[in-house]
């Protein structure tokens, strides 16, 4: 089960004027399970995207990326789970474009003004003529209000849905952003998502758009990590309906600065209960990296103790042998490091712990105290590099027995 996650009633996710979804059971993979989503988006929306870095992407991605080269006049989004149509070569290609082609037929649109997205299995070809046959029903089933179900049906190996809302008023108008999540386990930064969608009623511009994603990448996705393991399929996509009567065309406009922080808020909700809900994780670990030249260099320090299985296995198992921190802070590749002047906390604020201290254990450092603070499901790691002042926290998991079995049996 999740660490400190819940995932929130329907009643709770704001519909985003502009944006509906549908799901069907297409038996993509498996029988009975809804496993195809649609949204559909009014005339006017802008969209942007952000996709994996993995040089070996998914042909949903690649397809994602040409359409939104031609324009942003996007009008549906199609996404399924089960097979992952990645590594699958001109076919997987070919099925992503008939994908794009059949929705756009059904809805009046040109094949261009419709991104796919896919999740599940690499290696495997995707099933296009089932998709496709399961379209009209999730047609049928557009809602303003779906965005439940749909948090439900684009889930692989999760154990709950991952979503996220907030509104607020800006200069008397009201201006929702509600958001859906997937992912649990290949998760590593650059993206680090899995598959993430957000939407706003408020109207902004394209580039503007397209940096208020980035901006939100930065601050959520890309500060994860569950096993360090990019996926081919990563997507992160953000909507602008303009139907809250709210515009936006740069970033001193009045109010923006409040939606860019909902937004933000919405991902980085969206990003933890990825980590909370790692694939068997049973910790949600902080790591804050301060005091480094800039915030490249505290990340690479963050990420080498995330990514690190023998960290993370300390922590399954309560095991304060921390010394392991220590080690990856070391091969962390940060030029002329001085060990000397590193020092290490563990707990949150006002319980620290003090680990290590002039290049090795502190002095008032007792075993059984750090024993019990990685007992507690949420746990707090500090490092000072006495650099500089840049700062930057990653988030990540434990690693544990269950990892291997979800991943050794995930084709069965």
């Amino acid at each position: 089960m999740p660490v400190n996650y819940r995932t929130p009633a329907a009643s709770a996710l704001l519909p985003v004027a502009g944006v509906r979804l549908g799901v069907a059971e297409a038996a993509i993979r498996k029988l009975e399970r809804r496993d195809l989503t649609v949204l559909a988006l009014d005339p006017g929306c802008r969209v942007a995207g952000v996709f994996t870095a993995n040089r070996f992407c998914a042909a949903p991605v690649a397809v994602c990326r040409r359409h939104l080269e031609l324009g942003s006049d996007i009008r549906a989004l199609v996404i399924n789970t089960g097979v992952a149509n990645a590594g699958t070569g001109e076919p997987g290609w070919r099925a992503a474009s008939e994908t794009c082609a059949a929705l756009g037929r059904l809805l009046g649109v040109e094949d261009r003004q419709v991104l796919p997205f896919s999740t599940g299995v690499i290696l495997e070809p995707l099933p296009v003529d089932r998709l496709i046959a399961g379209l009209p029903s999730c047609l049928a089933d557009l809602r303003p209000d779906n965005w439940h179900a749909a948090a439900q049906a684009i889930m692989t190996t999760d154990t709950v849905a991952k979503a996220a809302s907030r509104d607020l008023d800006i200069g008397g108008h009201r201006v929702t952003v509600t958001g859906i999540s997937k992912g649990a386990g290949m998760i590593r930064p650059n993206m680090a998502t899995m598959l993430a969608f957000i939407a706003t009623d408020a109207a902004i511009a394209t580039p503007l758009l397209q940096q208020l994603l980035r901006d939100a990448a930065d601050e959520s996705f890309n500060c994860i990590t569950v096993d360090g393991d990019t996926s081919t399929n990563d997507s992160f996509i953000l909507i602008a309906s303009g139907q809250a009567g709210v515009e936006f065309s740069d970033a001193t406009a009045p109010g923006y600065a409040a939606l860019r922080q909902a937004v933000i808020a919405v991902a980085m909700e969206l990003a933890q209960a990825i980590v909370r809900d790692g694939e068997g994780a049973s910790k949600f670990i902080t790591i804050t990296v301060e005091g480094g030249r800039d915030r490249s260099e505290c990340r690479r320090v963050g990420y080498a103790i995330g990514h690190s299985p023998l960290v993370k296995t300390a922590f399954f198992a309560s095991d304060p042998n921390l010394g392991r921190i220590l080690a990856a802070i070391g091969y962390a590749e940060v030029d002329d490091l001085d060990v000397e002047r590193i020092r290490v906390w563990l707990g949150s604020a006002g319980s620290e712990i003090l680990v290590a201290d002039k290049g090795g254990r502190a002095a008032s450092y007792r075993e059984e105290d750090g024993a019990r603070i990685m007992q507690q499901p949420e746990i707090d790691v500090r490092v000072t590099l006495e650099r500089g002042t840049a700062r930057a926290t990653v988030y990540t998991c434990d690693l544990s027995y269950e990892y291997v079995r979800i991943n050794a049996d995930y084709r069965s």
